[in-house]
């Protein structure tokens, strides 16, 4: 465990360097564009001096990590407020719709893809093989489009984009976060299904299924109490990946909604240069997917008493 987050600080420090250097490089000057092609030299001059630009790449490099680490994420360009709130701010928007959108994938995919596994060529595993395709095939964003057109503009059930703010109640917050957890939730319900589907069809072939059914388990209890168990290490490997991916990948969907996000919070910084959140933001998503990573490594510690014992 201490050799395993040693490398997870070790990978952090690679990546948040790589995430400086990049960011270092990108066309454009914050400076310039925050006062205008107009600006004298002499403004343009003070200016870089006063956000620490006229400084050298590691110099800079290093007083970023160390606000990093003492949780000093610097001041935003733009909006001259601390990014560490505009992140928390965000994050109250962003965390909220990817932890619906995991849910709703899970509900979707994990009982249909066991099922299919289950009546292996009958008519449900059609309808999740078909399932599966069209919605890996189909873009999230495309999908956001139709819930719009169908559910806002024709029906007029449920609002467009915006979001109202916690404070204005609890129905009317996840109200404005349900159709972008729907456009997210569906592509990933189809690659959920059809790893879930390959998994437990693993697992009803294995000598320890055919073992219950010697001793007379009914196919529910088989197929529940020790197929799915035994198939869940590849299932929570993919729930992983796709946790990040909600939190990280919703930029597009978040856009589409109108969603004050942190999708939409790097879209804004990376259109106005606002390299400090760019790069506070970009290290955020780095290490969530390092965390989860991490987590998704202990679970199989937890689900899968061989790996306890080294075996």
């Amino acid at each position: 465990m201490l050799r395993r987050v040693a490398g997870l600080v070790v990978t952090l420090l690679v990546v948040s360097l790589l995430i400086f250097a990049v960011m270092d490089m990108l066309p454009g000057d914050p400076a310039s564009i925050m006062l205008g092609t107009s600006a004298s030299p002499e403004t343009l001059a003070a200016l870089r001096q006063e956000l620490g630009l006229d400084r050298s790449l590691m110099v800079r490099y290093a007083e970023w990590l160390a606000g990093v680490f003492t949780g000093d994420l610097g001041r935003s360009y733009t909006y001259g407020v601390p990014v560490a709130g505009l992140i928390l701010e965000r994050l109250a928007v962003t965390l909220p719709l990817a932890l619906i959108a995991i849910l709703l994938s899970v509900v979707i995919a994990i009982p249909l893809g066991v099922t299919a596994a289950s009546r292996r060529g009958g008519i449900v595993d059609a309808v999740a093989a078909v399932f599966s395709q069209v919605s890996i095939a189909v873009p999230a964003f495309w999908v956001a489009l139709l819930l719009i057109i169908l559910f806002s503009t024709t029906l007029g059930l449920m609002p467009a984009g915006g979001f109202p703010g916690w404070s204005a109640g609890v129905w009317p917050a996840l109200k404005a976060l349900l159709m972008p957890a729907v456009a997210l939730a569906l592509p990933q319900a189809g690659v959920l299904t059809r790893v879930t589907r390959s998994a437990v069809l693993d697992t009803l072939h294995e000598d320890f299924t055919r073992t219950a059914r010697a001793k007379g388990l009914s196919s529910g209890r088989v197929l529940w109490r020790h197929s799915v168990p035994n198939a869940l290490v590849p299932i929570l490997t993919i729930l992983g990946l796709q946790a990040t991916f909600l939190v990280a990948g919703a930029v597009l969907v978040e856009n589409v909604f109108n969603l004050p996000g942190l999708g939409r919070l790097a879209y804004q910084a990376l259109s106005q240069r606002d390299i400090v959140v760019m790069q506070d933001v970009v290290l955020f998503f780095a290490g969530l997917v390092i965390l989860m990573n991490f987590l998704v490594d202990l679970s199989y510690l937890a689900i899968d008493p061989r790996l306890r014992k080294g075996i």
